[in-house]
């Protein structure tokens, strides 16, 4: 699919790929935050699953509170680089429902491409 939305706190993730029909919903939430060498930064350790989730969406909004998303963001920058240019923002949310997080992202996905001059796939 072509778009995903992320909400972000510092213990789960809710990710929606979407396109105009369909929606598919997952929770993030690593089992041992510990493992994979992410004992001084156990929050990488979900960072990483979230990257993982959305590796191959082509544009990314991620939502979440001012603090975990700037934390996000600089995981992105210095451990996966590649996945930056696909973040098309982070803006800071309150926690909303699937469907909230949902309209949210759908309104901004138009505005993004809209600006881009890039039409909404279907």
């Amino acid at each position: 699919m072509f778009h995903a939305v992320i909400h972000l706190d510092h213990h789960h993730a809710e990710v929606l790929h979407f396109d105009e029909h369909q929606v598919h919903a997952a929770r993030i939430e690593p089992h041992d935050r510990r493992s994979h060498g992410h004992a001084d930064h156990p929050e990488h350790a979900l960072f990483e699953a979230v990257c993982q989730a959305v590796q191959d969406t082509p544009e990314v909004l991620v939502t979440g509170s001012h603090v975990v998303i700037h934390q996000l963001k600089h995981y992105v920058e210095a451990h996966r680089p590649k996945l930056a240019p696909h973040i098309a923002d982070y803006r800071p949310a309150a926690p909303l429902s699937q469907g909230q997080l949902l309209a949210l992202a759908r309104q901004f996905f138009v505005s993004y491409d809209r600006m881009a001059g890039v039409p909404t796939p279907t």
